[in-house]
């Protein structure tokens, strides 16, 4: 008898240490009710709002209007068309420079285009100059109408002439760069100059 009456403590004590088990989880993860509001909803309603709010990055005070695209488009970062935007004004002013025609075709916009054209071939191009320097100055306007993100870039930059540093030109240019709204590609087109 005496081994039946330990399987007997045996089990009460497992029996014990299970409801403790159980109050302590109940403690710590509470009991469902049906009155509490469904936490998958909750997190859906949250991560929904936190789409829809646009995420705006630190700007510097000559980027201010930039805002305006965060706003607007889902998916744009300032950066990166800030580099693309001096890497095309590099490219567009060397062909112009060199009088190549069919670099500049696939970057500006018609107009453009035959203004450029119209200027090399009265000689307004000077193969000589080449790029000293290029820095964005500011961003004269940004918006997004009609289905385009629209937006006007201030530049400085400096050219030396015949190889020579003592002969700099210094240009300040507004460009005006465009692509559609809804557009996966990274090229922008120059539109107006």
């Amino acid at each position: 008898m005496v081994y039946g009456d330990l399987q007997f403590f045996d089990i009460i004590i497992f029996a014990v240490i299970a409801v403790f088990i159980i109050y302590r989880l109940r403690s710590v993860l509470g009991k469902r009710t049906g009155f509490q509001k469904n936490l998958d909803q909750q997190r859906f309603v949250k991560k929904e709002t936190e789409q829809h709010k646009p995420k705006i990055p630190q700007l510097n005070e000559n980027e201010q209007k930039f805002e305006t695209i965060y706003k607007q488009v889902g998916v744009f970062d300032h950066k990166i068309f800030l580099e693309g935007a001096k890497k095309a004004f590099e490219i567009i002013i060397t062909a112009f420079n060199k009088g190549d025609k069919n670099t500049l075709k696939n970057l500006v916009s018609k107009d453009v285009y035959n203004t450029f054209v119209s200027a090399i071939d009265t000689g307004a191009n000077n193969p000589d100059a080449q790029f000293y320097s290029l820095v964005v100055d500011g961003i004269e306007d940004a918006r997004v109408k009609n289905g385009k993100i629209t937006i006007a870039v201030n530049f400085i930059s400096e050219q030396i002439l015949n190889n020579n540093e003592d002969e700099v030109i210094k240009n300040k240019d507004t460009w005006v760069f465009e692509k559609p709204e809804n557009s996966k590609e990274p090229q922008w087109t120059l539109v107006q100059t």
